[in-house]
């Protein structure tokens, strides 16, 4: 960018870039729509009325609002490369992310979140970074890396890493444990955001979190936790993903005395909601949908998370600020027309309009090494009541149940009928055989399996079957895609997905990933699954930080108490 040209632009002394005309100005500082022009150079909004300009695009009374901020996504999460990410949810008005590459550096460690950053160096999209603060996730799972503060260390001063990112390791924040405060210092030395991941965190265990220096949350469900969390000073991001949906649970807290410490995030979107809904633009149009005045929900979107993050040239319409802007037709339901970043026009009416705007990088080699030799999840009945993983409906939470176990042959076996299906994670980064096996309910299948290498945060190889056979075979099916996701029946594969980009994301167009995710859903119908998108779910279910349950590698794992725990009681 030229300061000097865009100073002289600004005072009218040359010809501006580009010229918007005839808008509907969206003033996130003010809560105001003001009519007027506006003036881009290099990239950046020069300022406001008529002028010369190189270029002129009558906008015809239509609304322009700031490019649309997510606080917290994890791009992986997609199954998409972060070109393809970036070419899906630009058309939606997404210009900036902030993201926590932890699924590909839980698998690759530093030379995962170095190609998240290469790949994403030259798009029009601004991709932010938050440091993968908990890789392992926890001591009771394996992963494929372990980094530590001074692995850290050498990114936490890279222009685009803004923060530490969520610290999921809750207990070892407020129990002071060495390694995670090592972390936190180092960002707080930096001058760099520490984010929040403390599901039902309260009292006095949430006085020492935040007292590390934790700043926000997205894991709240509840209005009442949400409050609890805002008096104590936090910043909470509303999620919409497709795992965990929040925000109907959150609107009461919604108001003018508060949202200046509220933003929307979407954690985890997969490709037919970002297809099919939106991206943050959808969360917007469901927000004000739901009573929620526009300019506030609009500057969720904006404001509140550049403010956070200290983002100084991204998030309002204002000189000096980078050209991101949406336009659209409907304050009460702001549907993206077109879409501005860094002042180029890069989507019209939901199509890209530039495709050398995306150029591709090179990912790295895939990531699995699973021994398919030792495969076996017959399980012997040590008791008869087992615990199980009882699933929540719209939530990642789950609950722990007793069950009285299925007991053929002196083997605790899946019972359909019951909708108690075995589930297991198995170890893929090091070849080690080792396997967790459990029960789960809320699944549904009534016969074949279904599994996955998108498993969080780990991501080992997660399984859940009606039929031992049928689960070894769709282990098999992820090894040789080299990651991914499969359906299988009577040893057959029914439909699959490869994600050879560490298990977790495919090269392909995100409409070829969603369509190939469509036959995996109608697969998992057909098998009797009643859940929208049973890989989604799965994808949690070994994730050992959120509430109740959960299994990985090494077993099963009651969060609440952060330990191991027998499958027998």
């Amino acid at each position: 960018m030229s300061l000097e040209h865009l100073i002289a632009v600004a005072r009218g002394d040359q010809p501006a870039d580009l010229l918007l005309r005839n808008g509907r100005i969206v003033n996130v500082y003010s809560g105001e729509i003001l009519d007027g022009d506006i003036a881009v150079a290099d990239g950046h909004i020069a300022g406001f009325g008529a002028r010369e300009a190189h270029a002129v695009v009558d906008l015809q009374g239509r609304f322009v609002a700031p490019g649309y901020v997510d606080a917290h996504v994890h791009i992986e999460s997609a199954m998409a490369s972060p070109q393809e990410f970036a070419r899906a949810v630009l058309p939606h008005g997404t210009t900036t992310v902030v993201a926590d590459p932890h699924e590909i550096a839980n698998v690759l460690g530093m030379a995962g979140i170095a190609y998240m950053l290469e790949a994403t160096e030259r798009l029009p999209l601004q991709f932010m970074f938050a440091l993968s603060s908990c890789v392992p996730a926890t001591f009771m799972e394996t992963a494929g890396a372990e980094l530590k503060a001074e692995d850290l260390a050498p990114l936490i001063s890279h222009p685009r890493v803004v923060a530490l990112a969520e610290m999921m390791n809750f207990p070892g924040a407020i129990q002071g444990d060495a390694a995670v405060l090592d972390k936190i210092r180092l960002a707080r030395e930096a001058r760099k955001r520490v984010d929040g991941h403390a599901p039902g965190v309260k009292g006095p265990a949430l006085d020492a979190y935040i007292a590390a220096g934790i700043a926000s949350d997205h894991e709240c469900i509840t209005a009442t936790e949400a409050m609890e969390k805002l008096r104590r000073g936090m910043h909470i991001m509303i999620r919409e993903g497709t795992g965990a949906k929040n925000m109907e649970a959150l609107l009461d807290i919604i108001r003018p005395d508060t949202v200046a410490r509220l933003m929307w995030c979407t954690d985890d979107r997969h490709p037919h909601d970002i297809l099919t809904e939106g991206h943050i633009d959808a969360i917007v149009r469901k927000a004000i949908g739901h009573g929620v005045p526009p300019h506030l929900a609009i500057r969720m979107a904006t404001l509140n998370p550049t403010a956070y993050f200290g983002l100084r040239q991204t998030g309002a319409i204002a000189p000096g600020q980078r050209g991101d802007m949406v336009v659209f037709s409907r304050l009460e339901a702001p549907q993206v027309e077109a879409v501005y970043a860094g002042g180029q026009l890069v989507a019209k009416n939901g199509e890209i309009v530039d495709e050398a705007l995306f150029p591709d990088v090179t990912p790295p080699a895939p990531a699995m090494n699973v021994n398919t030799e030792t495969l076996a999840f017959q399980l012997s009945a040590k008791k008869e009541q087992i615990r199980v993983i009882d699933i929540v409906p719209g939530q990642i939470v789950t609950r722990q149940a007793i069950h009285t176990a299925t007991v053929i042959d002196g083997r605790a076996v899946a019972d359909p009928s019951r909708d108690l299906l075995k589930i297991a994670v198995v170890e893929r980064h090091r070849g080690s055989g080792r396997t967790g096996i459990g029960f789960v309910k809320g699944v549904g299948l009534q016969r074949g399996a279904i599994a996955s290498s998108v498993a969080h945060d780990a991501h080992n190889i997660i399984v859940v079957g009606a039929d031992d056979q049928d689960m070894e075979a769709a282990v098999r099916r992820v090894a040789e895609m080299q990651g991914g996701l499969v359906a299988i029946c009577n040893q057959e594969v029914m439909a699959d997905l490869a994600l050879p980009i560490a298990g977790l994301m495919s090269p392909e167009p995100v409409q070829w990933i969603q369509h190939r995710l469509d036959a995996l859903i109608q697969a998992t119908q057909r098998l009797g699954s009643p859940l929208p998108d049973p890989f989604m779910t799965l994808s949690f279910l070994a994730l050992p930080v959120i509430p109740d349950l959960k299994i990985t590698d090494l077993g099963l794992v009651d969060v609440n108490r952060f330990e191991p725990v027998d499958l027998f009681c």
